[in-house]
């Protein structure tokens, strides 16, 4: 059973849309200064020490039992550390602006890097291990062959390992390097506010307005992000030079042929997959988010749009705020429906105090499933208003929590999921929710309003998250040539919006601005093409079991149970689906112009 919260609001958040859940954090700890803290930092000092002593130097010569045992030590020491930062993470992102909280994460993030530093050797040592040692010991009976995809994912960065002695230095430099960069912009980002009419908003409630049902308020929330965003560009342009170029010189270093190179190796994806993907969905643009937008200005009687108009309610579709019970009984009758299964796995996270709902100053905005270590559960953070969006984000983040408690069975190194594939249980509890939403449906006009809104999310999954990416590229690639303005930075945006969203969009100024709230260009460089992936794959996954392919249900499980034990075209294999294929991906987009196609079947 849960116990006692451990986070300083006195009171559950309370709205228009009834008490919403606050995470219950004692399942990691009991408190911020709780002896079992301190015990398990003591500890994790000393695990590594053992581990260095025991195995450094030695790998290659170890027995097939005993890597096993060399493994199953170096998996504790990272449940041990995960379970540490998970929960002093947690806290912080409940509350960035709070200098306490702030300060305990950033102190435990330098020691625990000084702390394992010795651990550096590991990875480093085991990639100088011959392959033929390694592929004896990895198939031996008695060896840690359960282990093999990870250590194979890991040996895949050999032609990229620096000396021992980089390696260590760039371990220790990190905390002041790229995670330093990453605190100052969440920091700054939290504690923007924006003059909205006079009201003093924070970010998140801001760009909530950009989905507000008065036109006069979506523009009044762009108006206002713009003016801010435009007053501290200055500050995100340095952000982002710094950390391209701190990315550029390790690239160098090791010998990376391109940017995203290191993204595809740590997802397990070839570049030609994620290469056909990009082409398939910037070909579509015409087909999708331009063909889309247009119908969208006929129904708002508008010959053009503006960027406030791009999220806005459609007229029919009247303004209601859906209360968190709703909420949950949608989502949670969506879940059953597909198995029981499902939903029992989802149901601890509303009883147990594994949501934190609520939009409260300084929280960490938009929303996230955060795995935590595989001994204990996952634990997800919403920003939750009440609209139609936001269930859908309920849905989706719920699907990354089943996911990761059925992927944790793996153990740690074998239950993180790559990109690829992390968004597919995800992506696939929306479309549950979506498909059972619009079937209960029989208002023309509410079926509307559904069907446009499942296309947006689509286009702003696939299309959106696409022109991030190569947004990404271009500025990657730009910055190799030099310092970037803000002005450049700008530029770039620009050309991305011109060709995603399409001719029928006028641009206000400083929208040239707004790349600069987008955390995980920040935090995850690349990471933005996984969306697309799962959204594809989950689209073809989804024809499959509509298709009626025998035991579908069993093999979802058995794909989300298998975490990062298994490469993604094994896992697809029993679906008959291959994303090598460039077919895949026009399967899945064609889902997105079928449901465009019905939207405008409903116009005659």
């Amino acid at each position: 059973m849960a116990g006692r919260m451990v986070f300083d609001a006195a009171e559950p958040a309370k709205g228009d849309f009834g008490t919403l859940p606050e995470w219950d954090l004692t399942d990691l700890y009991p408190a911020p200064d709780s002896p079992e803290l301190t015990a398990d930092i003591e500890a994790l000092d000393g695990q590594v020490r053992d581990f260095a002593a025991s195995y450094q130097g030695k790998l290659a010569e170890l027995t097939p039992a005993q890597m096993l045992a060399c493994i199953e030590a170096y998996q504790q020491i990272d449940i041990l550390a995960g379970r540490i930062m998970s929960y002093v993470g947690l806290r912080y992102y409940q509350n960035t602006t709070d200098p306490v909280r702030a300060k305990q994460m950033g102190d435990l993030q330098g020691k625990i890097t000084d702390m394992t530093t010795p651990l550096v050797f590991f990875s480093l040592e085991f990639n100088r291990i011959p392959d033929a040692t390694y592929q004896a010991v990895f198939t031996a009976p008695d060896g840690p062959a359960r282990y093999k995809p990870v250590f194979d994912r890991m040996r895949a960065m050999r032609p990229h390992q620096l000396s021992d002695e980089l390696e260590q230095f760039l371990h220790d430099n990190s905390v002041v390097g790229a995670a330093a960069w990453n605190r100052l912009f969440d920091e700054t980002t939290a504690a923007l506010t924006f003059d909205v009419d006079g009201e003093t908003m924070g970010m998140e409630a801001t760009l909530n307005l950009l989905s507000d049902h008065d036109r006069s308020r979506r523009e009044a929330g762009a108006r206002a992000l713009a003016t801010v965003f435009t007053a501290n560009v200055g500050l995100f342009a340095r952000i982002h030079n710094t950390l391209a170029k701190e990315k550029a010189i390790e690239d160098k270093w090791r010998k990376m042929p391109t940017p995203q190179h290191g993204r595809h190796l740590s997802n397990h994806v070839e570049p030609e997959v994620v290469e056909a993907l990009r082409n398939a969905v910037t070909a579509a643009y015409p087909r999708l988010s331009h063909r889309y937008y247009a119908l969208k200005a006929r129904w708002l009687g508008l010959d053009r749009l503006q960027v406030w108009d791009r999220n806005a309610p459609l007229p029919t579709d009247s303004p209601r705020l859906i209360d968190w019970p709703e909420a949950q009984a949608t989502v949670m009758d969506a879940y059953r429906g597909f198995s029981p299964e499902l939903a029992d796995l989802a149901q601890p996270f509303f009883d147990k105090g594994w949501i934190d709902a609520g939009v409260k100053p300084g929280k960490a905005p938009g929303a996230f499933a955060h795995p935590t270590v595989t001994t204990a559960h996952p634990y997800i953070l919403l920003n939750y208003l009440g609209k139609p969006r936001d269930v859908m984000t309920l849905a989706h983040e719920l699907g990354h929590g089943v996911h990761q408690r059925l992927a944790a069975g793996q153990g740690e190194l074998l239950a993180s999921t790559p990109l690829t594939l992390a968004e597919t249980a995800s992506v696939f509890g929306e479309m549950l929710t979506f498909r059972a939403l619009l079937a209960r449906t029989t208002d023309p006009a509410q079926k509307k309003a559904l069907l446009a809104g499942k296309v947006e999310d689509m286009i702003n999954t696939v299309v959106r998250q696409i022109a991030f990416y190569d947004f990404e590229c271009r500025l990657h690639a730009a910055r190799a040539e030099g310092e970037l303005t803000p002005d450049d930075i700008n530029a770039l945006w620009m050309q991305i919006q011109h060709e995603s969203l399409g001719p029928v969009f006028d641009y206000m100024p400083g929208y040239e601005t707004f790349w600069t709230y987008i955390p995980h260009f920040v935090h995850s460089p690349f990471y933005v093409y996984a969306y697309a992936f799962g959204d594809g794959l989950v689209n073809a996954l989804y024809a499959a079991y509509e298709d009626g392919l025998p035991d579908f249900q069993q093999k979802y499980f058995d794909l989300l149970r298998a975490g990062g034990s298994r490469h993604h075209s094994e896992l697809l294999a029993p679906f008959g689906l291959d994303a090598s294929d460039p077919a895949f991906w026009d399967k899945g987009l064609s889902m997105i112009e079928g449901l465009i196609d019905q939207l405008e079947a409903l116009e005659d």
